[in-house]
């Protein structure tokens, strides 16, 4: 009491040092948090003490196969515990292959006692930062721990365990043993476990015959296996390969001529065997086991009995996998390969549920309806409708479909006509080119991409030399594309009045007493307005009923937009009923032309066959939603006189002949079915005008 009492004087004395006390009390503070937190975690490395055994590299837990399960909650997939390994001793492991693990993986393995605190700390900032998880602080050795000897249950509980053990397993081996454990262990994909089974599988030769550049590549694989794998990836994996290559030139394993020479030098990857044979869902199948690979490790997957539902639907995945037949079989390519190659991705857009998946042909592993990124032509342009719609226009609208120059660019009808004065509904009906760029000068480029971003679409590129920002992309002319999966999951907040849910494949996952490990809780977002949404939907209607979509027709209320890219390179048809959205792709693989296949015909004819199939026990009902009244709405969109081209006097008559033929047909432009985005006549398009403020575009989205 009598310390109190001279504390509260001293306080009366001297006012000026209540910052001074603030201080104090917020040290104190912290010191008792860290006091508890050294109390837990000594509890925790007692308790888990006593769940160890002396010798840990016998200690390891007995291996179950995994389940996976359909939306009604059948088996389709037992996930065994085969592996290919071949364990090999550190001295044939070349010194090359050595340090890119280290330097990629734990710079300080060498220096650290199995935990590292200042990694800890770098990665606990870096999440803060990023206000996420966007970087661990595990070290080889606790990875190695983790992987061999502990559940990948995400717990305090667990993690305290690992720590222990990491420690546990420095005292009882050295550097040399623990790197030679760890990279016998580790996943590289394709079912291969260890860097000899790794060496073998992707480059054909012994781990001690590996180059700098094969090291590089195989150092970057385990930090997502399916993502970073060569035959699945060969992009990405050039991509992580140069990454591990900087790190080597970082921590001073190599010099920068060295690392340059590597990432030139190409790859001579061994390719893939044939699958004898293809099972129901494979693509699928495969997706979701390399997903929760990347989450919880191969040895989870593998070898601890996780029981795994998901959103597949066998019924429509039959119907999938039956329409896609239809590909028909034109070349086979140098990796003997059939083309063209296709996806399709059906999607529940209520709940986000992925009811069916096909990802190609099913001889290869490669899913396009994942990992393809390709270009959307006209597919992308409901993006532009929305926003339009969302600003004022209404399928109403007058658009002047007549010849525009922006810096040099002439965008073309793929008829290669005018149609004059023509509604935003038709220019949607008809896919028209030269409208849609309009609409996009008038609004800004930035709000399709912003709108569009919402919606799923992460692929864009908004900075650099080569980016998105320009009103080639109103066609669908990105710098890198989009994957089907994302296409068709955007499309759903069309169907679902402009609420975006984020796709599921996995609904929730059991370990192998029963315990959940995760529930799937499904993420959503309103995008645009209702009233938006189902007018975008009225008119999408019209490209399947009397537009470039007729043979997507199923005899009930659908709506869906055409896609085709410049030279054919890719046709696409997404398409939706208020309980199902589908999307179509087709393409060769290599990117080149297929012979004027357009998205109003094969992937249309896709689309239909499996829809019918899919909704055959589905009543069929309209589209509802509620359309608000826009104020001050856009009857007509006015030409910018400075893009407009001045029509010469020899040239007036064929004008006059067009619009006269345009007006014969109600509106509809001289025949041509679906436009393609940028067509052999169409030059590529200048840079946009600086965007307009406020177009909300999200730089670090990609």
């Amino acid at each position: 009491m009598e310390k109190r009492s001279n504390s509260n004087t001293s306080r009366q004395k001297r006012p000026a040092n209540n910052g001074s006390s603030n201080f104090k009390k917020i040290i104190l503070g912290f010191g008792l948090v860290i006091l508890v937190m050294v109390t837990g975690i000594g509890c925790g490395f007692l308790t888990a003490s006593m769940n160890t055994k002396p010798d840990l590299a016998n200690d390891i837990l007995p291996p179950a196969s995994s389940q996976i399960y359909d939306i009604n909650g059948n088996e389709i997939a037992n996930v065994h515990a085969a592996e290919n390994r071949r364990p090999v001793k550190i001295q044939q492991v070349p010194k090359d292959l050595q340090n890119a693990f280290v330097a990629v993986e734990d710079n300080r393995f060498y220096e650290h006692s199995g935990v590292d605190p200042r990694g800890i700390l770098r990665a606990l900032y870096t999440n803060l930062r990023g206000r996420g998880v966007a970087e661990g602080g595990s070290t080889i050795t606790q990875q190695l721990a983790k992987n061999a000897y502990l559940t990948q249950e995400r717990t305090l509980t667990r993690k305290i365990q690992e720590v222990f053990l990491a420690l546990q397993l420095e005292r009882q081996y050295t550097k040399q043993e623990i790197l030679e454990m760890y990279m016998n262990q580790i996943y590289f994909g394709q079912g291969a476990y260890g860097v000899q089974a790794a060496a073998q599988t992707y480059f054909g030769k012994n781990v001690e015959d590996l180059t700098l550049n094969e090291c590089a590549m195989l150092a970057g694989i385990p930090k997502s296996p399916n993502y970073y794998s060569p035959l699945n990836n060969l992009d990405a994996a050039q991509e992580r390969k140069g990454t591990v290559l900087d790190q080597m030139v970082k921590y001073g394993y190599i010099n920068n001529n060295t690392a340059a020479k590597a990432k030139a030098e190409k790859l001579q990857i061994v390719k893939p065997v044939k699958k004898d044979s293809t099972t129901e869902a494979s693509y699928f199948i495969d997706y979701v086991t390399q997903m929760l690979i990347d989450k919880y490790g191969a040895d989870a997957v593998y070898k601890e009995g996780l029981k795994i539902y998901t959103t597949i639907d066998m019924d429509a995945q039959r119907a999938a996998e039956a329409a896609m037949k239809q590909l028909p079989n034109v070349k086979v390519d140098g990796n003997k390969i059939q083309q063209p190659q296709g996806a399709l991705v059906a999607i529940d857009p209520h709940n986000g549920y992925v009811k069916a998946m096909v990802g190609g042909r099913g001889t290869d592993q490669f899913n396009r309806a994942t990992m393809a990124v390709r270009q959307p032509g006209s597919a992308f342009k409901p993006f532009v409708f929305v926003a339009a719609l969302e600003n004022k226009f209404t399928p109403n609208t007058i658009i002047d479909d007549s010849p525009i120059n922006i810096n040099g660019w002439r965008p073309q009808n793929d008829s290669g006509n005018f149609s004059g004065k023509v509604k935003l509904s038709d220019v949607a009906r008809y896919s028209m080119n030269v409208p849609t760029v309009k609409i996009a000068q008038k609004i800004g480029i930035d709000k399709p991409i912003y709108y569009a971003q919402e919606m799923g679409i992460s692929t864009f590129v908004l900075d650099g030399p080569q980016n998105d920002r320009t009103l080639s992309t109103a066609l669908g002319g990105l710098t890198k594309g989009v994957t089907p999966l994302e296409l068709t999951s955007a499309y759903c907040t069309f169907a679902n009045k402009g609420v975006h849910v984020n796709p599921v494949v996995v609904i929730k996952v059991l370990d192998r007493n029963g315990k959940v490990l995760e529930q799937a809780e499904p993420k959503q977002r309103s995008v645009v307005s209702e009233s938006s949404a189902v007018e975008l939907t009225d008119m999408l209607e019209g490209v399947i009923k009397k537009g470039t979509g007729t043979r997507a027709n199923i005899g009930r209320p659908a709506a869906g937009k055409t896609g085709t890219t410049s030279d054919y390179h890719d046709a696409w048809f997404v398409g939706y009923t208020p309980d199902l959205v589908c999307g179509v792709w087709v393409g060769n693989d290599d990117n080149t032309p297929m012979n004027g296949v357009m998205g109003g015909q094969l992937p249309a004819q896709i689309w239909k066959a499996f829809m019918e199939k899919a909704l055959a026990q589905t009543p069929a009902k309209n589209f509802d939603g509620s359309v608000a009244s826009k104020h001050d709405s856009i009857g007509e969109l006015e030409n910018d006189k400075k893009t407009e081209v001045k029509k010469k006097d020899d040239g007036k008559k064929k004008d006059e002949k067009n619009a006269k033929d345009a007006k014969a047909n109600g509106g509809k432009p001289a025949k041509g079915a679906d436009a393609p985005a940028g067509s052999k006549n169409t030059p590529s398009a200048p840079e946009a005008v600086a965007p307009e403020p406020g177009g909300g575009i999200a730089k670090g989205r990609n």
